[in-house]
């Protein structure tokens, strides 16, 4: 079975390795043929060497000096939070309330968005721009949102200071 098929292979390649021919045919007309009519005086035409590319070993990006510090990155133009009152306080009878992150442009994959409350990560890291806080104590809190790359922190927003007001049942 492996030699008819090795067989075959080679009698389908063998076309591809044939002589051509150039003729004039009885109108007048250049004629081409893999094989010399009879009765008709053919040249052997010699085609040019096929195309081929050198292959080039994969170019290395330079790699930044260890000693030169290198600028902050800049992942994000705009991370900011967005639904917390500045003037007055935050009413939430318990606790619970939802945060909205401003960020331009869109969030990139593998990046995540997480919460600090009181300069302590907060939640699980999302990929929606719509972070829910539950059962926050009443008091002044810092809240600010990073985004995150595992467990590296690409970026962080300025804090924004808020007052929850919750209702005290004695």
């Amino acid at each position: 079975m492996g030699r008819t098929f090795l067989f075959i292979l080679l009698l389908i390649a063998l076309p591809a390795a044939a002589q051509i021919y150039k003729y004039t045919d009885a109108n007048g007309n250049t004629a081409y043929s893999d094989h010399s009519p009879d009765g008709v005086k053919a040249q052997p035409v010699e085609l040019p060497p096929l195309n081929r590319v050198e292959p080039q070993a994969p170019s290395t990006p330079p790699v930044p000096d260890a000693e030169t510090p290198q600028p902050p990155h800049k992942a994000y133009e705009i991370l900011e939070l967005a639904g917390l009152p500045t003037e007055e306080a935050l009413r939430a009878n318990n606790g619970t309330f939802t945060v909205s992150v401003l960020i331009k442009p869109r969030l990139q994959p593998p990046h995540q968005l997480r919460l600090v409350l009181d300069d302590e990560p907060y939640g699980q890291p999302s990929n929606v721009p719509s972070l829910q806080l539950v059962n926050i104590d009443r008091g002044e809190h810092r809240l600010a949102v990073q985004v995150i790359d595992g467990q590296t922190v690409i970026q962080q927003s300025p804090p924004a200071v808020f007052t929850v007001q919750r209702v005290h049942r004695p």
